[in-house]
């Protein structure tokens, strides 16, 4: 590879690792965790009844169901990544302080990955704030 080609190829690699990130991670928060919340299985449930009752429980999920369609959305993606950052966060201190914390490492290891995304789609980020500012 030539070094002045190797900038490129790097953004190139860095687009498609965000882009797989976002798929999986917006299929993950589309399917297996809205889903269970808005059709409300037992399962989640039984967990919001600890931590909120089911309006939040249909609050939750439709937030996520969001998010995870706007995860696939090249301008929305950098947004969407900052407000799961967010609700991780909310979900990790719901699962130390309300629940056992058993379920703790998942809401972690999403932070990551949506930080992750949130850093590489910044610019677009940044982009959509400029846009929607020249809009007033």
């Amino acid at each position: 590879m030539d070094t002045p080609h190797a900038p490129e190829a790097v953004g190139r690699r860095m687009n498609v690792t965000l882009w797989v990130l976002q798929i999986l991670t917006g299929v993950f928060f589309i399917v297996a965790s809205s889903f269970p919340k808005l059709i409300a299985q037992s399962s989640a449930v039984e967990i919001f009844d600890q931590i909120g009752g089911r309006w939040f429980m249909y609050l939750i999920g439709a937030f996520e169901l969001a998010g995870g369609v706007a995860l696939l959305i090249p301008i929305l993606s950098g947004l969407a990544s900052l407000a799961f950052i967010g609700l991780m966060v909310g979900a990790f201190i719901t699962q130390l302080v309300v629940l056992d914390g058993e379920n703790a490492l998942t809401p972690v290891i999403l932070l990551v990955i949506v930080a992750v995304i949130a850093w590489g789609r910044r610019e677009r980020t940044a982009e959509l704030i400029a846009w929607m500012r020249s809009r007033r």
